[in-house]
C-alpha cells in the first residue's frame, strides 16, 4: 500500500472522506486540464500569505503620525498613518519592498489568470449544460477579484491612489436613489473621511477575500462533482488500469470515443498532483521575478493625499481601463432626468454599461443552452457564431481600454482628447460588429456547407437550442 493511500485511509477513518479510488483517482484530462484556473488559485494563496505579512506593518488610519523613516524628504513630517506605515514598510522593513511588489503582481496575475481561464472556457464551450452554475460562480469570482484590487488600491493613501479611488466614490454616488447610501456604507461618507481607509481595509482584507475563498471552494466542489470537460477523442481509448499495471498487466477494456460518462486522463494522485506542483512553483518563480525586477506604485514620489492637488496623469490598472474608457468617451450631454431622478453620464458609463457587460457574461450559458449534458469541449473553429461573439467581446473591451487612455492617444496623434473621443466611441460600436462578421465569415468559408464532423456540435446551423415547452 502506498504512503498516499495510507495517509488517506488515516483521515478517512476519522472523517469518512469516501472511496479513495473516487477521490485520489479523479481523472484530469491530460490535454485539457484547465491549468490557468490553478494559476489563479495559487495566485490567491500567495496574495493571502503576502497580505498577512503586509497587515503586520500597515496602519489603516488617516490620523497624523510623525514619520521617522529612511525617506529624507518626509523625515520628521506629520503624515497620515496609512501613508507613513506604507513608507516604513517599503523602505525600512526587511524584504518589505519585495513582499509589497510580490503582492501587487500576484493581484495582477490573479485577475489575468481568471480572465484567460474564462476565455478558454468560453471558446471551448465548457460553460454548457450542466456547467452553467460554475460559469456563474466563476464570473462572480472575477468581479470579486476586481473589487479586491480596487479596495486595496486606496490603502497607501497617497495622492495618486486617493485621487483614483475618488473616481469610484463619484461613480457610487451617481447611482440614482441608492448612491448616497452606497457611498456612505463603502466609503464612510464624504471621500476621503476618517472612516474611508478603515472601511476599504475591512473590505480588502476580510470581507472580499472571505467571499473569494467561499467562491473558490464552491467552484472546485462543482468541478469535482461534475468532472472536467474533455477534448473530443479521435478514436476509442484503451486506458491502462493502475492496479493491473502494478502487477504487470494491462486492462484492455476500451472507452468509446463518444462515451462522455468516463473522463480519460491523469489521476489526481500522483500524476496531476505533480503537474500542479510544477504549476505552483512556476507561478511562484514568475511572481518572484516580477517582484525582483519590476517596480510598482512609487508612493514616495506622489506624496500623501492632498485634497487640493491632482496628479497630472490619473489612470487605473489595466483591468479597470475598459470601464474608465466608458467614462472618458461618453459625452456628459447623455445625462437625462426621469421625473426627479437624475440619470447622469457618469452613471451610464461607470455603472450601467459595465453592468450590461457582466449581465451578458452571466446570461451567455442560458442563451447558448443545450437540452442534454455536454461533457466534451467544442472546437472553436466549428462554432462560428459563438467564436464570433467571443472575439467581438474581446475587441469591444480592447477598444474601450484604448478609450481609457485617450489622453495618451491624443498626445501621440498631436491632437486633443475631444477630437479622438467620437472616433473611439464609434469604434466601440463598429469594431465588435466588424470583428464578429470577419470571424464568422472566416470560419464558415473554411467549412463545407454540409460538413458536420462526428462528435462535434454543428453550431453553424443552430447556435442556440431552445428547450421544449412543458
Amino acid at each position: 500500500m502506498s504512503r498516499t493511500r495510507r495517509l488517506y485511509d488515516w483521515f478517512d477513518d476519522r472523517l469518512d472522506l469516501g472511496d479513495a479510488e473516487d477521490f485520489l483517482g479523479k481523472a484530469f484530462p491530460a490535454e485539457d486540464s484547465f491549468l490557468l484556473g490553478e494559476v489563479a488559485l495559487f495566485s490567491f494563496v500567495m496574495l493571502g500569505l503576502t497580505g498577512i505579512f503586509l497587515a503586520f506593518f500597515y496602519e489603516p488610519s488617516t490620523a497624523e503620525m510623525t514619520y521617522e523613516g529612511s525617506v529624507a524628504k518626509f523625515q520628521g513630517e506629520d503624515l497620515p498613518a496609512a501613508f507613513g506605515s506604507v513608507l516604513q514598510l517599503t523602505y525600512d522593513v526587511p524584504f518589505g519592498m519585495f513582499i509589497r511588489r510580490f503582492h501587487h503582481w500576484a493581484a495582477h496575475l490573479f485577475v489575468a489568470a481568471i480572465g484567460l481561464h474564462m476565455l478558454r472556457v468560453f471558446f471551448h464551450g465548457a460553460y454548457r449544460n450542466p456547467r452553467e452554475i460554475n460559469w456563474v460562480v466563476g464570473t462572480v469570482l472575477a468581479i470579486l477579484a476586481m473589487g479586491a484590487a480596487y479596495t486595496g488600491y486606496a490603502l497607501p493613501f497617497d495622492e495618486f491612489a486617493s485621487t483614483a479611488t475618488g473616481i469610484g466614490y463619484n461613480i457610487a454616488g451617481s447611482i440614482p436613489i441608492l448612491g448616497d447610501a452606497i457611498a456612505a456604507i463603502v466609503f464612510g461618507g464624504d471621500f476621503p473621511s476618517s472612516a474611508t481607509i478603515p472601511r476599504l481595509y475591512f473590505l480588502h482584507v476580510f470581507l472580499i477575500p472571505a467571499l473569494i475563498a467561499v467562491g473558490l471552494a464552491a467552484h472546485m466542489g462543482l468541478l469535482v462533482r461534475q468532472k472536467h470537460t474533455e477534448a473530443q477523442r479521435e478514436e476509442d481509448v484503451e486506458p491502462v488500469d493502475s492496479s493491473a499495471a502494478a502487477d504487470g498487466g494491462v486492462n484492455h477494456d476500451t472507452v468509446d470515443r463518444e462515451d462522455d460518462s468516463v473522463v480519460v486522463g491523469l489521476p489526481a494522485v500522483p500524476n496531476q498532483a505533480a503537474v500542479s506542483a510544477v504549476v505552483f512553483f512556476l507561478t511562484l518563480a514568475t511572481l518572484s521575478a516580477l517582484a525582483g525586477f519590476l517596480p510598482v506604485h512609487n508612493i514616495a514620489e506622489y506624496g500623501p493625499n492632498n485634497p487640493a492637488g491632482t496628479p497630472a496623469l490619473i489612470m487605473p490598472d489595466w483591468f479597470f481601463m475598459w470601464l474608465y474608457g466608458f467614462l472618458k468617451v461618453l459625452p456628459s450631454s447623455l445625462g437625462f432626468h426621469i421625473g426627479p431622478i437624475e440619470i447622469s453620464a457618469e452613471f451610464l458609463g461607470g455603472v450601467a454599461l459595465p453592468a450590461l457587460v457582466f449581465l451578458a457574461v452571466f446570461a451567455w450559458p442560458f442563451i447558448d443552452r443545450r437540452r442534454e449534458s455536454v461533457h466534451f469541449t467544442a472546437d472553436p473553429f466549428e462554432r462560428p457564431v459563438q467564436t464570433g461573439v467571443g472575439v467581438a467581446g474581446v475587441v469591444f473591451v480592447m477598444i474601450a481600454s484604448i478609450a481609457g487612455m485617450n489622453n495618451l492617444l491624443a498626445e501621440a496623434l498631436g491632437t486633443t482628447t475631444g477630437a479622438v473621443n467620437l472616433p473611439l466611441l464609434a469604434a466601440m460600436i463598429v469594431g465588435p460588429i466588424a470583428a464578429f462578421g470577419i470571424v464568422h465569415w472566416a470560419i464558415t468559408r473554411e467549412r463545407e456547407p454540409d460538413e458536420s464532423p462526428a462528435g462535434s456540435d454543428d453550431d453553424t446551423a443552430q447556435p442556440v437550442e431552445v428547450p421544449d415547452d412543458e
